[in-house]
Formats: structure tokens, C-alpha cells, sequence
């Protein structure tokens, strides 16, 4: 299936800051075969995520609930299109056992867009969280949702299972949302996702992909936005394009230049704060909270 892209520009070249090394450590086929015998997906294989030599050759992985396929067609996302089967009914227990087995005391889950199912996969989210409390006491987890097509009370479902973080992709600028298969409106709905998230009492996190095209205008006054919707933490990397059926990369940011963004995001009141070329949604997402809860910390004792 081709997805429809924005406009061609010439290609950029890849700078050097952006080489990822071949994994070689054994832990790395061990959490990969870990996963295969569980029949669990990962984000960090279905979306070819650059880090996936580093967080599994640390043993952490970040995983792909309510299958593999998603029901959207993303012009950024290399996750498989299509029309997905039912979600495997054993995958909030196979979560919970596999995050165990990896000794894995902070445990992020994301997982495809189902708009095939009424509830857009809410109630999956909650018998994962469910079930990793169960099996792991103590353990902090962090989800990563779709929008649920606005329903609410999808996500109020999720956010009633108090995970430690809700993280919510706006993805990219408001300008650019019908340039990357994704509806106008969906800008608004996104940061509406994170608005209510944040009234119902969840930590609340987003994410942003630099590099399809953004406008120096127009990236303030998305970190703006995320403020404005109560956005507390913030990932910022550079978009690399999965395969040439996908949207062009415009623009690669110099790691000078994700610092300055993470400054000015800081500046505007997010609390911690992960920019940087090869940052993802997940990577490093148990530091950014452990980040979160030191600021919260220091801000109680200062009082």
C-alpha cells in the first residue's frame, strides 16, 4: 500500500550523528526470543525505531498491545496498515509475565489504533495495567494511547487506572496534520486528549517529530500549545523516514539545535524534558520520570 506523502522536497542527507550501530550484545537476542516465546510485539520493532539495539541490549522493550496492525495510514509510521484481526485475548497476562521476566520496574505500553473496536482498545489498556500490578507490586507504567477516535469515556477509562504517566503523541505541527494522513481536526482532538488526561489527574506526556517540514514559527507555538493543554513532560526527535513510501525527511537538526529546543520547552514550563536526534516517545521514558518526580521534590521542599 502506498501512502500518500507530503509534497517531495530534495532529500537530505543523513548527518553522521545519526549512524546506529548493529546490536551485538547477547542480552539483545535474549529479549528478542523472550518475546517471540510470549508472541508479543514490540513498538520498537514495528515502527523500526532507531534505539532498539540500545534498549534491548538493556534488557527493556516497549510494548505493542491489541496487535501489530494499525487501522490508520500515518505517512510517518512504518507499523503495519490494514484491517486487524481481534486483539489476542492472553496479551495483558503476556505483557505483565514478559515484563517480569526482564526484571522491569518501569514498564511502558503503547499500542496500535484499533477505530474498529467501540471502545478504540481502551479496555485492553486497562487489563494490561491491571495485570502488570498484579504481577509485579510496585511496578510504575507508563501508557502511550491513541486518541480513541474523542470518546471520552475511552479515556477516562484509562486514566481512572491511574498509570504513572499518560503519554499522547501530537506528533507534529498543526499545519502539517493533512500533509501526513491525518485529519485537520486531529490537532485539536490531540491536545484535547492530554487537556482532559491532565483534569482527571494524570501526569500527562507528549511527543513531537522534528524534520517534516515544520515552520520556525510554527514549532513555538506547538510547545506552546502542549503548555497550554497541561502537558508536563516532552519528547522532541529528529524524523527519519522508514522507507521511501513514507513522508520525506525535509530538514535533519543538529544536536545544537534539539538543545535550544529543549530550553525553550523548559522555558515554557514543561518539567522535564528529552530532546535530542534519536529520542523517541519511550526512550529513556523511566529517567524523564524519575526527572519529574525530583523537580515535584525539590519544588515540596523549597515550600
Amino acid at each position: 500500500m502506498i501512502i500518500q506523502s507530503p509534497e517531495e522536497a530534495p532529500p537530505a542527507k543523513k548527518p553522521p550523528w545519526l549512524r546506529i550501530q548493529f546490536p551485538s550484545q547477547t542480552s539483545y537476542f535474549s529479549v528478542s526470543s523472550l518475546l517471540e516465546r510470549h508472541n508479543l510485539n514490540t513498538i520498537c520493532r514495528s515502527a523500526r525505531c532507531p534505539n532498539i539495539s540500545e534498549c534491548w541490549s538493556q534488557k527493556t522493550a516497549t510494548f505493542l498491545i491489541l496487535g501489530n496492525v494499525c487501522t490508520r495510514a500515518c505517512a510517518f509510521c512504518a507499523v503495519k496498515k490494514g484491517r486487524p484481526g481481534p486483539p489476542p485475548a492472553d496479551e495483558p497476562a503476556a505483557v505483565a509475565e514478559a515484563a517480569a521476566s526482564l526484571n522491569l520496574s518501569y514498564v511502558v505500553v503503547t499500542s496500535v489504533t484499533r477505530d474498529d473496536l467501540p471502545d478504540g482498545g481502551a479496555s485492553r489498556f486497562v487489563e494490561t495495567i491491571e495485570a502488570l500490578r498484579k504481577r509485579i507490586p510496585g511496578v510504575k507504567i507508563e501508557v502511550l494511547i491513541p486518541d480513541f477516535g474523542g470518546d471520552e469515556s475511552a479515556l477516562l477509562r484509562v486514566v481512572h487506572a491511574s498509570p504513572d504517566v499518560l503519554n499522547h503523541n501530537l506528533e507534529t505541527t498543526e499545519d502539517l496534520y493533512p500533509k501526513i494522513n491525518r485529519s485537520a481536526a486531529g490537532y485539536a482532538r490531540s491536545l484535547d486528549v492530554l487537556r482532559r488526561a491532565k483534569a482527571g489527574g494524570a501526569v500527562t506526556k507528549s511527543g513531537l517529530m522534528i524534520g517534516l517540514g515544520e515552520t520556525e514559527e510554527a514549532l513555538p507555538r506547538t510547545l506552546a500549545d502542549l503548555r497550554g493543554a497541561g502537558c508536563e513532560l516532552l519528547t522532541i526527535g529528529q524524523y527519519l523516514r522508514p522507507s521511501p513510501e513514507h513522508a520525506p525527511v525535509v530538514r535533519y537538526y543538529s544536536p545544537e539545535e534539539f538543545d535550544g529546543l529543549k530550553r525553550q520547552a523548559l522555558g515554557l514550563g514543561f518539567l522535564a524534558v528529552e530532546s535530542g536526534p534519536l529520542v523517541r516517545s519511550s526512550f529513556h521514558a523511566h529517567q524523564l520520570f524519575a526527572s519529574l518526580r525530583g523537580r515535584r521534590q525539590d519544588a515540596a521542599c523549597a515550600t
